[in-house]
């Protein structure tokens, strides 16, 4: 006799993943009396890229970072309605400085007009997504873009030390905005598609204990052992049929192999390392890193997908903390920015456009792209040994001492996310993200038999923790509104970013 097959499990929707996009859609459902559904959850912790370490006693966040906007932000009302926002509390602004390779300091005039002029280039570019007017011919990426601004900017400065200064300062913010957009460089970023991110108002919210701090209360509303920690999804067998998707395929119902036994029916099966789960319906919460590298799906998805999959970038972006036994940044050094004067970035650290306070003991740098692939491959203390070395040259001082602790994120590394968040590259556009998004049915089938979430299928709000939430309790929301046999709809609803929209935030 062979080993024993494993138990089947049976639930109505099947949730994989337990990030905030996956815990949005169980909160939603939960809310709505769906309660025959699971979460499964490959590691043994929720809350996906929204994570959190100690480091000598201290949280630091080593995913999420910021709320993004306040207006219209599910997690700003989420973390206000909890007591986790300190709504007392006026952030002063920050002290910067800015240093060239030797220790010069620049002028802080010098710096706030350089940033505002740099500010207006990249509201240029997010101009084009309108259609009003076209890009200059031959120019497709916002690297490219903006570089032409630059030059056409310097050209007009007389101060050959001016114009060098202000160089180094575009070529710094250029840096910081391969971590804000994430991608390795902003050549790789598609110029007319950068306007299709829509930024809430409202400036960036850091919650005093770290965004971390969101998860207990979404956690807590859920039905008792409804996630499955430790469950690495390793396969998912889907009938194919008829998906509503252009240049999809049609095809007949699949006979599905379920315990050795042929059964031909509209159910999907989820592998789980020595367990099966059945399902009338999945949300899909894996990342959009997991779906370029993981054949998961049998049969594959429909082509125009996985060529939306294909074509999106998926950026890595790295955290290096650097505690100290000691303060010896003054008081009034809020954030350093590193000018470094190479054109052509030679070692890694080159990348690290700037180290900022998080507290007085504790600097964080940032960095993106290759350099920190490059980067997650070295030790951690040969890391605080490099930024020390950095820290030494811009501020020209041989004594800044060594870090007694250094933790990094290795974000490319992580086997469950592969990366960071998404951005749209050179040849893809917001229609990709809307491709990937839209839920797929069999034989025409009212109930979708699989839908998708994550930062990666929302149209506006890709990269960020709020886009993912939406799009959770968007992807819940079309199963809910299937149930509701005898309740009409009170919109039209074309796709899912119609519903990721409109759908209300309280």
């Amino acid at each position: 006799m062979g080993e024993p097959l494993p138990d089947v499990s049976k639930h109505k929707v099947i949730i994989i993943g337990a990030g905030i996009a996956g815990l949005a859609a169980a909160t939603h459902l939960s809310q709505h009396d769906m309660n025959d559904f699971i979460v499964l959850e490959a590691q043994n912790r929720i809350g996906g890229r929204i994570c959190s370490a100690k480091i000598n006693g201290q949280q630091i966040e080593l995913g999420a970072h910021w709320i993004h906007g306040v207006l219209g932000n599910p997690m700003y009302e989420l973390a206000l309605a909890n007591g986790l926002v300190d709504i007392t509390h006026r952030p002063k602004l920050p002290s910067i400085i800015a240093t060239a390779m030797d220790g010069t300091k620049v002028p802080i005039q010098l710096l706030q007009e350089t940033y505002e002029a740099y500010m207006c280039f990249l509201r240029r570019c997010e101009d084009y997504f309108t259609g009003a007017f076209d890009p200059p011919p031959g120019i497709h990426s916002v690297g490219e873009h903006v570089q032409l601004e630059i030059a056409i900017y310097l050209e007009k400065v007389q101060n050959n030390n001016v114009r060098k200064l202000q160089r180094l300062i575009f070529n710094c913010l250029l840096k910081r905005e391969t971590c804000i957009t994430g991608c390795n460089n902003m050549a790789d970023i598609d110029l007319v598609e950068l306007g299709s991110y829509k930024e809430l108002q409202g400036g960036n919210i850091a919650l005093p204990s770290g965004y971390s701090s969101i998860l207990d209360p979404i956690h807590n509303k859920l039905p008792p052992d409804c996630i499955k920690m430790n469950s690495q999804v390793t396969k998912i067998k889907w009938p194919s049929g008829i998906d509503n998707g252009t240049d999809s395929e049609d095809s007949d119902k699949t006979v599905i192999e379920v315990g050795g036994e042929d059964v031909t029916n509209e159910t999907v099966y989820v592998y789980c390392n020595d367990k099966i789960y059945e399902a009338d319906s999945i949300i899909c919460t894996l990342p959009l890193g997991i779906l370029k590298s993981n054949d998961i799906f049998c049969p594959k998805l429909p082509k125009y997908k996985e060529k939306s999959i294909g074509r999106l970038l998926y950026g890595v972006v790295d955290k290096i903390f650097l505690y100290y036994d000691r303060p010896f940044l003054s008081q009034d050094t809020d954030e350093i920015l590193l000018l470094w004067e190479n054109d052509e970035i030679g070692d890694w650290t080159e990348k690290i456009y700037s180290f900022s306070k998080v507290n007085d003991t504790l600097l964080l740098g940032w960095l993106s792209g290759n350099e920190a692939e490059i980067m997650e491959k070295l030790d951690d203390k040969i890391i605080g040994d490099k930024c020390t070395e950095v820290l030494r040259r811009f501020l020209n001082d041989p004594c800044i001492p060594y870090p007694s602790k250094c933790i990094c994120t290795r974000w490319k590394a992580n086997e469950f996310s592969l990366g960071s968040y998404t951005a749209i590259g050179v040849g893809s556009s917001q229609l990709d993200i809307e491709h990937i998004a839209r839920p797929m049915y069999v034989n025409n089938n009212k109930i979708p038999i699989i839908t998708f979430a994550g930062e990666h299928t929302h149209p506006n709000f890709y990269s960020t923790v709020h886009g993912a939430y939406l799009s959770g309790r968007a992807a819940a929301e079309m199963l809910i509104v299937c149930k509701r046999e005898d309740e009409p709809l009170n919109t039209t609803v074309s796709d899912l970013s119609s519903w990721v929209q409109g759908l209300p935030l309280a």
